[in-house]
């Protein structure tokens, strides 16, 4: 833990290699990410939720619709980068997308559902995927390099701890 509101598990630092352990590990994460989410946010009202994980920052409704947001481009990337050989993605801009409607004002089952769902889908795609599958790679237009599946399963499974974490420094901090 750190004590900076953005990163409270610190930042995304990938191992040196990734091997098959290191993997599987990830998708642990990327399977228990759901019901994290979901115990982060259990018994929250519409004040909490719509209260910002930090100044400056999303409120807890905006962090939990960004999940499957940002789960659903990443799924789609995999997908991609299985089925072509290192495809460019499109990059999205996440701020504009958790000020829209839905992600300000939207209940949050609806994206709760979708995160379960789409990591279910996701997880067994991954149990699927062998060694050679996760050394392939996409290219984003921000990144400015090809970036592997193995690479991106770690990036995803610290992202869906990192907001987890967010919600609930912020249950601490207010004695929720």
């Amino acid at each position: 833990m750190t004590d900076d509101p953005r990163y409270p598990i610190g930042r995304y630092a990938p191992p040196e290699s990734i091997d098959a352990a290191t993997r599987a590990a990830w998708i642990g994460a990327v399977a228990a990410a759901p019901a994290q989410l979901r115990a982060a946010v259990e018994g929250l009202d519409d004040g909490r939720l719509d209260t910002p994980y930090r100044d400056g920052g999303w409120s807890v409704r905006q962090v939990v619709h960004h999940l499957p947001d940002s789960h659903l481009h990443t799924y789609l990337r995999f997908k991609w980068a299985l089925a072509e050989d290192t495809p460019a993605v499109a990059a999205y801009d996440q701020a504009a997308w958790a000020a829209l409607p839905d992600s300000l004002h939207g209940p949050v089952e609806p994206a709760l559902a979708l995160f379960d769902g789409l990591h279910a889908r996701w997880v067994q795609l991954l149990h699927g995927m062998d060694g050679a599958a996760f050394a392939r790679a996409y290219i984003h237009p921000r990144d400015g390099g090809p970036r592997t599946l193995g690479w991106t399963l770690g990036l995803y499974a610290w992202h869906g701890e990192h907001h987890v974490a967010q919600i609930l420094a912020l249950r601490e901090r207010g004695g929720w």
